[in-house]
């Protein structure tokens, strides 16, 4: 029987401990937290948006970075596959607008809880407050047949402890997580263990992370959140990202789930950089309906002043805003406001544009963009290109996507992949 030890109890690393074990390995999971699924814990705000019941070809369109690598492991563990895992693992979901799928209690627990039951019945023997400080390899001989030294000249044999405490093993799979919300362990141990075993680690930056914006005014909204609004996020001119959805005005930017997913683009186009964020505030309106909107409003407020003329149209704390933007004075009656005013304010409406500066850090990021070099990993196996019998699963891996489910179907598939081809005899 072989024995494969698994680095980390988050998504992906008890998904490779459960295929793991039922592929007939006897597996120990290794987790330096005082319990498995701490990120889990936090994620969805808490409720767990566990994957996506979208179509397997529209998948693919959500991932962000590398998505031609995931097409082996999503169908070996794809999203109907996961739905049933957890079903069968008496964790009840249902599906929510845009084919996100949360467990029916919306406790985030109840998803770790299966995952627990299901390695506890596949006896993986899980160690808690257990640190990972070392891979351990041995090199293969020069005289072993070629075919066998495809995956580097090392081979694992098994993992030391901070406590120095020395485990053997015939594979180990790596499913230590990114660098996002470091509060719930993900220090980043994944990179250097792969870059000492000769992996290169392309750039880490945080995604699925809230923008900070230049303009002062924006912070004044401090709060407010916006839904049905849609928005374009364009570099010099360039449009990288366009959606539809909800956002939030925070005391350094805006936040929020359409700008999260804005923001993956950003990082992965032109991180660092400026960038323009319109945001349509009234997109079910064309600019010619709006105008007609504006026009009748004023006519049923003529003679009050402007800042006392936009209650049926705008959030409260929107309006001292759209007005200092407009350029229009308070206190000027509506009935005197002219064709042009009108167009600027239409324009502020349509076209809120504001500057982005740059983003939040690791402390605020769902996920890390970057990762493990996805070239040097077999995308059928998970194994390692550059050492025999070491596998790599879930965010230390250069795989990132939108929000959604998305991130942990990424979680589920690499884990699962990974733990049933750890466990194959070689």
């Amino acid at each position: 029987m072989r024995h494969v030890i698994v680095a980390g109890g988050g998504a992906a690393g008890m998904m490779a401990a459960v295929g793991a074990a039922r592929t007939g390995a006897a597996v120990t999971l290794l987790e330096q937290n005082e319990k498995t699924g701490k990120k889990i814990y936090i994620t969805g705000k808490g409720r767990c948006n566990l994957t996506n019941a979208c179509e397997q070809e529209d998948f693919f369109e959500h991932i962000i970075s590398n998505s031609k690598f995931l097409y082996s492991a999503f169908f070996h563990m794809d999203n109907r596959g996961v739905m049933e895992f957890f079903e069968k693992a008496g964790c009840r979901l249902k599906e929510e607008r845009g084919g996100r799928v949360f467990p029916v209690s919306d406790h985030s627990s109840d998803v770790i809880a299966a995952l627990n039951r299901q390695m506890e019945k596949e006896r993986v023997k899980v160690c808690l407050r257990t640190c990972v400080k070392e891979i351990l390899t041995r090199d293969l001989p020069a005289s072993q047949k070629e075919e066998d030294r495809k995956a580097g000249t090392k081979h694992v044999t098994g993992v030391e402890l901070s406590d120095g405490t020395r485990l053997k093993a015939d594979a180990v799979i790596i499913a230590t997580g990114g660098k996002s919300y470091p509060a719930t362990g993900s220090g980043g141990d994944g990179y250097l263990f792969a870059e000492k075993m000769g992996h290169t680690v392309k750039e880490l930056k945080p995604a699925l992370v809230p923008f900070t914006i230049k303009e002062s005014w924006c912070m004044d909204m401090q709060g407010l959140s916006l839904k049905n609004i849609s928005l374009q996020l364009k570099h010099n001119k360039k449009k990288i990202y366009e959606g539809f959805g909800e956002m939030l005005f925070t005391h350094f930017g805006v936040s929020g789930p359409l700008i999260l997913s804005a923001s993956s683009y950003y990082v992965k186009k032109c991180y660092g950089a400026q960038a323009d964020l319109a945001v349509d505030l009234k997109p079910a309106l064309s600019a010619e309906q709006l105008d007609r909107r504006l026009l009748r409003d004023f006519e049923e407020n003529k003679n009050r002043q402007f800042k006392n003329a936009l209650d049926g149209l705008l959030p409260s704390k929107m309006i001292p805003v759209i007005i200092r933007l407009s350029g229009i004075s308070p206190e000027k009656r509506v009935n005197e406001i002219t064709r042009q005013e009108r167009n600027v304010l239409n324009n502020c409406i349509k076209n809120l544009t504001m500057t982005v500066i740059g983003t939040r850090g690791f402390q605020e990021a769902i996920v890390t963009q970057g990762g493990v070099h996805v070239k040097e990993i077999d995308p059928s196996t998970m194994e390692s290109r550059r050492v025999k019998g070491l596998y790599f699963a879930g965010e230390v891996l250069d795989l990132d996507a939108v929000t959604g489910g998305f991130n942990l179907q990424i979680a589920w598939s690499t884990g699962y992949l990974a733990g049933v081809s750890a466990a194959e005899e070689k």
